[in-house]
């Protein structure tokens, strides 16, 4: 289906304005199909313009009183001609329910045979429900009807305005939106009611979730009224739509969608077994995010998609202030530093980098592809570096301009900082244009030079960029003076490359006694990867387990992890370090983290003749952990994960499985045990039998996740080719089994019985790209990538096939990250490599 190009968009956005839509939608129909009828009212300056639908049948076109040929519908585009100045549209059409999360999805909960419908409409997915004008600035009321089976209780963004009998829903009319933020749930949903300064709250689950989402509703609760409160003070527009709804459904594909008045979140944030704390702060953090949208995207919305960011860097920048200022994650700026810019630093340094705000995008499909780390993680840095730099006051003071002048409205990069402008008295272009309009990552390294007493002679800051992306970046960051007792001086520097070239000289530090360690960016305002002197390196493993600021530790680990992804240290170094500093980490977030990123270094970077000499290490220091942390709590299982990931003890896990051996107060509950076992089938120690033992005890949606990706990780000829049969050319199965299944199909261990997939990957992903959407398309082919194969003829295999024409440009973008992935891990290899010569 074409996609609307930013050019059509402005054409359109210029000639018509939409006034109201009124959708109507008959779901009691049963099978693979659903009746939508929407009337549309516009105004109009031409003569002609379109309408997008994408039907499974169009049955009606009625334009103005006048019947049109259905069969005129031009793949998605439905030709309007002879408009008036007023006009209105009536589109009658059969629509398809999907399995991939867009559109109308439905699902049939294996756990007890109920039906679930949701909407997702992101980013041109409404024309699958209804027909409409598809684009973000052409925002208007929608008034929905909905005819569901008596049972059912229907939700949408607005409030519930009559329901005149049974399986009967009339909506009031919803405040101007754009289309991409229409909702809708049906379906047997299990409710909690709530209601918190004026506002009325709501959350839904699936039946069989009722008893989890029962247990933690108090916290979800919690967490979305302190947040409401804490956006209620920083902001003079008050929460503008009403209710304030949050569905947890199944089978979502992102991690939730900012629908106003009816928020979707994936249901897996209703825990069903213990989890850590970090999942929990991962939860509201998902919550404020979401919330942040209701002002950033839904009251004030991006013209067009290259202003993306201004949605999701806002909303990521201010649902992690606003957990760290209003609940009790009040170290979210650490899990922040630790996890999100992780990302971000990645993103930014491949091939398919972009600025922040692009200059322009040319159609929706490539607006979908820069959802990712640049447009989150480092936009919201770029904004916590725009707040030190202004001061707060003045940055809060433009956004609430903004919102004034915008309400209800769309804007752009140009009006933002143009009430940022005038609410600082700065002139933001030179800012912006380097830090919003240019792409990649600077380095910070910490140059030293001491004199014979031990003292500091000179200390600079110097500032790099990539050959292909020479900007210098102005910065503002923090410098930590570290003590080994883990006693701390900090102060704050600008580094200006227009003055200094990018060498920036600490003068008050000279002639002071040299510190234990030098952190640059300490306190992590700016986004710069940072680089410590060589000494700082060597004292790191005796601060870490007595520095008691989690943020700076954050940094520290952060720091030592890329120094190996990037090949500048050793693999084992890091592996090294969280053998001596991982087992007294008090923040569970770093031990997570540095757990999963070292697991990635490891199985990838790090030669794989010393892959078991690493995961000895890290399992050793699991079972330290084990051994000190409290039981019951998040560290525990925390380490407890940890272990089970590195261990090749089958023995241990077979124990824990059958509740031998088990840490006091570790809870082997459901969660746990299809960990366990997923990491007996990679070693060999389990197999089918007992995938299918514990899919029948756990007859749940996530159950037959689990069970799907540890049956494409059974170490099986038969297993891998049905897996990969799946991966590739199934339709009829759900985006969230398809995934599970390319997920679990790669094993570091299973090397020589997944070789022949190598090039098989490469042969297939064209025709599989072509055959899904493209969210799911893009998704699977990100998984299902044979990333432990870290070999040359690897990327010689991603270079034919990338020298192709026809490729997708989601699955263009794909191979090209992921084959950059494979050249840094090559590189860190060879380092390795070199150092051990």
């Amino acid at each position: 289906m074409p996609s609307l190009s930013r050019a059509e968009s402005t054409a359109r956005g210029a000639s018509i304005a939409v006034e109201s839509y009124h959708v109507d939608l008959d779901l009691t129909g049963g099978g693979e199909r659903f009746r939508s009828q929407v009337t549309i009212r516009f105004t109009a300056t031409g003569t002609e313009t379109f309408a997008e639908v994408k039907p499974a049948e169009l049955l009606a076109v009625r334009l103005n009183g006048v019947d049109l040929d259905p069969a005129a519908l031009d793949d998605n585009r439905l030709a309007l001609t002879g408009l008036a100045e007023e006009n209105t549209l009536t589109v009658e059409a059969e629509m398809a329910y999907t399995n991939t999360g867009e559109g109308l999805h439905r699902f049939v909960d294996p756990a007890d045979g109920e039906t679930y419908l949701y909407a997702m409409s992101f980013l041109d997915d409404v024309q699958r429900i209804f027909a409409a004008f598809d684009q973000p600035d052409l925002k208007a009321p929608v008034t929905l009807s909905v005819i569901a089976p008596p049972h059912w209780t229907v939700a949408a963004n607005a409030e519930l305005a009559v329901q005149p009998g049974p399986g009967r829903w009339e909506f009031a009319p919803t405040l101007p939106i754009s289309t991409y933020l229409f909702s809708l749930i049906a379906g047997p949903w299990h409710v909690r009611r709530d209601e918190h300064d004026g506002v009325p709250l709501g959350i839904y689950c699936r039946r069989s979730l009722a008893e989890h989402l029962d247990a933690d509703a108090e916290e979800i609760f919690t967490v979305t009224k302190q947040c409401l409160d804490r956006f209620h003070r920083l902001f003079d527009e008050r929460y503008p739509f009403g209710k304030y709804d949050q569905a947890f459904v199944p089978e979502f594909n992102a991690g939730a969608m900012e629908n106003p008045g009816l928020v979707t979140f994936r249901d897996d944030y209703v825990f069903r077994s213990a989890v850590t704390d970090t999942q929990r702060e991962l939860r509201a953090t998902t919550i404020a995010h979401e919330m942040a949208h209701m002002w950033f995207g839904n009251l004030v919305t991006m013209r067009w998609w290259d202003d993306l960011w201004l949605n999701e860097s806002f909303a990521e920048y201010l649902g992690t202030r606003v957990t760290a200022e209003a609940t009790r994650f009040d170290q979210a700026w650490t899990t922040f530093a630790m996890r999100r810019k992780a990302w971000g630093y990645a993103a930014d340094q491949r091939p398919s980098t972009h600025p922040v705000a692009p200059d322009e995008l040319s159609d929706a499909a490539e607006a979908l592809l820069n959802f990712d780390g640049i447009s989150y993680a480092k936009g919201a840095s770029v904004l916590r570096q725009l707040v030190a730099w202004l001061g707060d006051e003045p940055f809060l003071a433009g956004l609430n301009d903004h919102f004034s002048r915008h309400r209800f409205g769309n804007a752009t990069l140009a009006d933002l900082l143009a009430s940022l402008g005038a609410a600082s008295g700065r002139d933001l272009a030179g800012w912006a244009q380097a830090w919003l309009r240019a792409a990649q990552v600077n380095t910070l390294r910490a140059e030293v030079a001491l004199d014979a007493d031990g003292r500091y002679r000179e200390v600079a800051v110097l500032q790099t960029a990539p050959s292909t992306h020479p900007v210098l970046r102005p910065h503002r960051i923090g410098v930590g003076r570290y003590a080994v007792d883990g006693s701390a001086d900090r102060f704050e520097v600008d580094l200006d490359p227009s003055t200094d070239g990018g060498r920036t000289v600490l003068d008050r530090l000279t002639g002071e006694p040299a510190s234990a360690v030098l952190l640059p960016n300490d306190g992590d305002l700016t986004f710069a990867k940072i680089r410590l002197d060589s000494a700082s390196v060597d004292a790191v493993p005796l601060l870490l387990p007595r520095l008691t600021d989690p943020l700076a530790r954050a940094l520290l680990w952060g720091e030592a992890l890329d120094a190996a992804t990037d090949g500048e240290r050793p693999v084992m170094a890091v592996v090294e370090l969280i053998g001596k500093a991982l087992p007294t980490e008090t923040e569970v977030i770093i031990a997570e983290d540095v757990l999963a990123l070292s697991r990635s270094l490891v199985d990838r970077y790090l030669d794989p003749s010393m892959r078991q000499t690493a995961l000895a290490v890290i399992d050793k220091a699991c079972r330290r952990m084990l051994d000190t942390a409290p039981a019951g709590g998040s560290m525990q299982l925390a380490a407890a994960r940890g272990r089970i990931a590195a261990t090749t003890d089958a023995a241990l896990l077979t124990g824990w499985l059958d509740g031998r051996g088990v840490p006091d107060g570790l809870a082997v509950d459901t969660e746990l045990r299809w960990k366990i076992l997923g990491r007996l089938v990679v070693l060999g120690a389990a197999g089918a039998a007992e995938i299918e033992a514990e899919a029948t005890a756990d007859r749940s949606a996530a159950g037959a996740e689990h069970a799907a990706r540890y049956r494409a990780a059974l170490p099986d000829p038969a297993a891998k080719q049905a897996a990969w049969q799946m991966i590739v050319a199934d339709t009829t199965v759900s985006n969230r089994l398809i995934e599970a299944t390319a997920a679990g199909f790669w094993q570091p261990e299973q090397a020589e019985l997944t070789a022949e997939y190598v090039p098989r990957y490469f042969a297939d992903m064209p025709a599989m790209a072509r055959l899904r959407t493209p969210w799911v398309a893009d998704e699977v082919a990100k998984l299902a990538f044979p990333r432990y194969a870290v070999a040359q003829p690897t990327r010689e295999a991603a270079a034919a096939l990338l020298s192709r024409d026809d490729l997708t440009p989601g699955l263009r973008r794909v191979i090209t990250d992921a084959d950059d992935d494979l050249r840094r891990a090559l590189v860190a290899r060879t380092a390795v490599a070199a150092t051990t010569a």
